[in-house]
């Protein structure tokens, strides 16, 4: 292993503060991390890392060299994309984490046609509903719903806004009764998403002002699949994503509530998320611009970040 393979694990493992994530980001075993960080500790004469058995440390002599580490890394690869730009092809694996119900709904399309149209790329693709780093996980990419991004750094791209509805069956209504006012919505139970990603709360406007309810729920989950199924066997009012509930719509299944009286942010932002705007590896810039030529322009009420 040469020296500037050993100044990016050590760059890895700062941003990961994790020997494991760092091996997992460069392919290669947790061992094989340990050794050249102790190779790097003894060419500088200096400890790098206080290590535990369930966190990792910056020394203050990791401190001031990963910032230098930085600069010289980065100059290197702006040297290399320089030179190889005009040649460079779309290849290697590209990790990509994803919203589960939305790839599995809306967002299959979109991957199978980026595939088609690079060849070279593998694609290792992690579904989940839950918050996710980039950088720590080991992420090229990610598609995901605002709530998923707990790194104020990360770049994002708008895709797609999908409006929500708020639905329930005939049977439960039948057996409480049809709001006529959101103020009503205070003695329904609800299925909403859970508090810790979303405020157990509706925002209306009603004749010029805004009323806000409070949701009373006895189940609450992160899957809009699971969701949708809990309000189709009467656990009450889903507020779900029109696209997930349309067939049921039209079925009959599921009927619209409170249709006179619009949601405030009734709509759920996809976005495509990347941990930097510079030096993209070609197989992330590749799927950047496939996907923003896929979804087209999401406009017209692009947000700071678009």
């Amino acid at each position: 292993m040469d020296y500037i393979d050993t100044l990016r694990i050590f760059r890895s493992v700062v941003e990961a503060r994790n020997f494991t994530r760092a091996a997992d980001m460069h392919g290669i075993a947790t061992p094989v991390v340990s050794r050249a960080i102790a190779r790097l500790e003894k060419r500088l004469g200096s400890r790098l890392f206080h290590r535990t058995t369930r966190a990792v440390s910056l020394t203050e002599a990791a401190e001031r060299f990963y910032n230098g580490c930085c600069r010289v890394l980065d100059d290197l690869d702006a040297l290399e994309a320089g030179a190889t730009e005009q040649t460079r092809e779309a290849s290697g694996v590209l990790r990509l984490v994803a919203h589960t119900t939305a790839t599995v709904n809306r967002l299959v399309p979109l991957i199978a046609s980026f595939k088609r149209a690079h060849p070279l790329v593998t694609l290792d693709v992690m579904l989940t509903e839950r918050p996710v780093d980039l950088v720590a996980d080991g992420y090229d990419l990610g598609i995901v719903l605002p709530f998923m991004l707990n790194n104020e750094a990360t770049v994002t791209k708008l895709l797609e806004r999908i409006p929500l509805a708020l639905v329930t069956t005939p049977a439960y209504l039948a057996a409480t009764s049809t709001p006529q006012h959101p103020a009503e919505l205070e003695s329904h139970r609800f299925v909403p998403m859970p508090p810790s990603l979303r405020k157990p709360s509706l925002t209306f406007h009603a004749g010029g002002e805004e009323v806000t309810v409070r949701l009373k729920y006895d189940i609450a989950s992160n899957n809009p699949d699971f969701n949708r199924a809990m309000v189709l066997d009467g656990f009450g009012i889903g507020i779900l994503p029109l696209a997930l509930v349309q067939r049921e719509l039209e079925t009959g299944r599921l009927v619209t509530l409170l249709d006179d009286f619009p949601i405030v942010d009734a709509q759920i932002e996809i976005r495509l998320a990347y941990a930097s705007r510079t030096l993209l590896p070609a197989k992330v810039r590749a799927f950047i611009d496939h996907a923003t030529a896929f979804f087209g322009d999401p406009a017209p009420t692009a947000r700071q970040g678009d």
